[in-house]
Order: structure tokens, then C-alpha cells, then sequence
């Protein structure tokens, strides 16, 4: 037999590298191309407006709106290059200036987003804010840190989001009337949210269980706890609070804020503003213009113009007032834990995120219980007006130690609810200290 030649060697060797080389190539090629795929080009053709920004649109495959439709929480990470009202250089965020056509542009981002439009008609999200300084009075930042932390965990009970500020998002506009840039200003940061729902520093949940009834407040865009009676037959400065309130994110919102705020100090208006509310509402005792007296104002003198929207909530403690509250709170703690011993799916452990269903379980009970003065239902908000928390001072008409006690027996009230889920709870009404839920308490 002949001896194979170094050609004949070569030949299997040579093709075995050629099919090397080959997907080897093949590689290179996919490799290289699939940046394309997952990178959007530049497409010069879309642009905005008359502006030089360049964008490209692109749409999710066919299958990606009902998918993320049908996700039971909204995907944090989707955001398309598509065009927004985001991308409009002349959209300002301040107050001042007018935005038109609200409603058409959240519902255009709520259509790009869609795995937000579940749900979307009932999404709250919470604000509060305190001052950008320390506080003057030495356990000031204490309290507000502990009413911020009742917020916090009245939204986590509830799957609401919340936003606590403390930057001052106009210059000019300081004391009561800074809430409203916020107020703004969120409003255009979440167009997610249906509702923005504005709640004082000094103002606290004290019914962890109760949830906004937002099917009573369908036809309305505003609501504030309040009598309509004291406004239209007295004219009465405290015929609402201003310090709690609902408001929906849309046009007549962004409206109707523009001339609230056009009552404020950043106004030049705002020294005529004053004289006009003081000669208006005859129990106003201060001649600068603030923003419950404007609010009065404008549902008295424009009522057909805001009135059918604003929904005046009178019910149920939407906000009330701590010095008729504080007192009954001994009295409702006994009557909740003589409920809880006679029914035992109220005294189940639980885990927290099945808390709302614990609250369904206790309506039966609580028919009776009257919501409001002269009931013994947990009140949903109470707010400790005239009380100041971060400089210490407060309305002559009472102590300064009925102030500080009442906050500290309102927050342990409040926090024995959250705490209740952690197995513990405050013993005393004033004392900070814990102990641990024997099972089955309070059978």
C-alpha cells in the first residue's frame, strides 16, 4: 500500500479549519449585528415640535401591550422613547405657568404606559412636607418625624405612594401657601396618579384601617372636610381646613390652582388680596391673605363656577380637629377591644399586606359606631391645628403641654395599630415603651 502523501495529510486538516473559520465568522456576524437589534437608531425623520431634539419611535411588539396590561403591577423599568409631554422644552413644572391640555397629555403617557392604566382611576399618591431648616423647638424634627412615619406606614398598609417635601418650590411662597408648587409640581411628576392627596405635617391617621371612599368623590374633583352651610350662610373662616385635601389630576385641577394661588404672596396683589378676605369673611382675624380663607372665598363668591366639583366632606373625620379628639381616645380603645373579644376573625394574626381585609371584617361591627363627634369609630385624621410642632409655639387658648401630650397619645394610638401586626404594642397612652401580644389577645 502507498504511503499517504503531505498532501494527502493536509487535505482533512485543511477543510477542518475552513469549517472553523467559517463559524467562527458566523459568530463574529451575530455578535456583531445584535447591538442593532437591542439599541433603537437615531430616526432624523421624527423630531419635536420645531425644536432640534431627534427621537425615534418605537413600538413594543405586538404582544407587549396586553402583557404588560395584565401584569398586576405596573413595570417600573418600561419607559419608550416615544414622545411625551415630557419632552416639550416649553413644559415648566412652576406654578406660574399654565399648562394646557392636561388631560389629553396624561392620558397620551398613560397609553405608552400602559401597564398603569390598571387601576389608574383609583392610585393615590400622598404628600406632606415640612419646613427646609431644623427645627427651633428641640423635639420638633422628633415629631415630625414620627408623624411622617404614621403617613408612611398608612400608605404601606394601603399600596399608596408617598412624597414628603421639604424644599420651598417657590421663594415666594412660603407658610400655607407652599403646599400648592408641591401640589403642582406632583401632579406633573406622577400622571399615574388619579388622585394627589395633600395631608399636613401636623396632621396624622389615627384609623390605620379605613380607606378613602374614592366612589363617594367620582363627580368631584376636590374634596376638603367641610360644611357648606357655614360657608354660603356665615361666610365662615372655619367652615373648612385647607390643611387636608383630595385633589384629581387634571385640567380643571391645574385650573383651578392657578387661581387659588393667584390669592398668594408671589403675587402683587397679595396685601389687596388680604383686605378683600378680611372684609369678605367676617370671622377671619388676621388681615393676610391665607389659603383657607381664599378657598372660602372662592366657593362663596364662584360657587358656580368651582362649587359642583368641590365635595364638602362633613361624614366622617376627613380631618379633625385634636382638641375634641384626643379625650375619647381611652374610650374608643376599650370598646375595640371589647369587639375584638367577641370576634375572633378580628383578633387573627395576620400579616400586614392582607391588612385591608381585616378592615372589611370590622365594618359589621362598627355599623352602629357613629363616624364624627359623639361617635366611638376611630377617627380616620386627626390634625393638631394651632399646634406647632416644629417652633414650639401654639394657640394661647390651650397649653402647650395639652398640645404635646395629645401628639404623643394620638401617635401611640396610631402606632399600636401598625405595631399590632409585629406582635407588640404600647402599653401606656404616653409612654414610648413596648411589649410583646400574648396569642389570641385580647381574648
Amino acid at each position: 500500500m502507498a504511503k499517504p502523501t503531505l498532501r494527502h495529510k493536509a487535505s482533512p486538516c485543511l477543510a477542518h479549519a475552513l469549517r472553523f473559520l467559517a463559524g467562527s465568522f458566523l459568530v463574529f456576524l451575530l455578535l456583531w449585528t445584535l447591538p442593532s437589534f437591542l439599541t433603537p437608531s437615531i430616526n432624523p425623520a421624527t423630531n419635536l415640535d420645531s425644536s432640534n431634539t431627534k427621537f425615534n419611535r418605537i413600538d413594543p411588539p405586538s404582544d407587549a401591550s396586553s402583557s404588560l396590561n395584565s401584569q398586576s403591577h405596573p413595570s417600573l423599568p418600561y419607559d419608550p422613547p416615544d414622545i411625551t409631554f415630557y419632552d416639550d422644552p416649553k413644559l415648566s413644572y412652576s406654578i406660574e405657568k399654565r399648562i394646557e391640555k392636561w388631560d389629553d397629555k396624561r392620558r397620551h403617557w398613560l397609553k405608552r404606559h400602559p401597564s398603569f392604566a390598571t387601576g389608574a382611576g383609583d392610585r393615590v399618591l400622598l404628600l406632606s412636607a415640612s419646613q427646609p431648616a431644623p427645627c427651633p423647638n428641640p423635639i420638633g424634627d422628633h415629631l415630625l418625624l414620627r408623624f411622617f412615619k404614621n403617613k408612611v406606614d398608612y400608605c404601606r398598609i394601603h399600596g399608596y405612594d408617598i412624597f414628603y417635601n421639604n424644599a420651598l418650590l417657590h421663594p415666594e411662597m412660603f407658610s400655607y401657601w407652599a403646599k400648592l408648587p408641591v401640589v403642582r409640581a406632583a401632579m406633573i411628576a406622577h400622571p399615574e396618579a388619579e388622585w394627589i392627596w395633600w395631608v399636613d405635617s401636623d396632621a396624622l391617621f389615627t384609623d390605620m384601617e379605613f380607606k378613602l371612599p374614592l366612589d363617594r368623590y367620582k363627580n368631584h374633583n376636590f374634596v376638603a372636610h367641610g360644611w357648606a352651610h357655614l360657608i354660603y350662610d356665615r361666610k365662615s373662616w372655619t367652615a373648612l381646613n385647607a390643611g387636608v385635601f383630595l385633589i384629581r389630576n387634571c385640567q380643571w385641577s391645574m385650573d383651578f390652582m392657578e387661581v387659588w394661588a393667584s390669592m398668594g404672596p408671589q403675587t402683587p396683589n397679595y396685601e389687596k388680596w388680604g383686605q378683600v378676605l378680611k372684609s369678605t369673611i367676617p370671622d377671619k382675624q388676621f388681615p393676610e391673605s391665607d389659603d383657607q380663607t381664599g378657598l372660602v372665598y372662592l366657593l362663596y363668591k364662584e360657587k358656580e363656577k368651582w362649587g359642583d366639583k368641590i365635595y364638602l366632606e362633613g361624614e366622617y373625620y376627613f380631618e379633625g380637629y385634636w382638641a375634641e379628639i384626643v379625650g375619647t381616645f381611652d374610650n374608643i380603645t376599650e370598646r375595640y377591644t371589647e369587639m375584638e373579644r367577641e370576634a375572633g376573625e378580628l383578633r387573627r394574626r395576620h400579616a400586614e399586606k392582607v391588612s385591608e381585609q381585616y378592615g372589611a371584617f370590622r365594618e359589621k361591627y362598627l355599623r352602629d359606631a357613629g363616624s364624627g363627634k359623639g361617635g366611638w369609630r376611630r377617627p380616620f385624621i386627626t390634625h393638631f391645628t394651632g399646634c406647632q410642632p416644629c417652633s414650639g409655639n401654639h394657640n394661647q387658648m390651650y397649653s402647650g403641654s395639652s398640645c404635646w401630650d395629645g401628639m404623643l397619645k394620638a401617635l401611640n394610638f396610631a402606632d399600636n395599630q401598625v405595631l399590632r401586626k409585629y406582635g407588640f404594642r404600647h402599653l401606656d397612652a404616653l409612654n414610648l415603651s413596648v411589649s410583646e401580644l400574648p396569642y389570641d389577645y385580647p381574648a
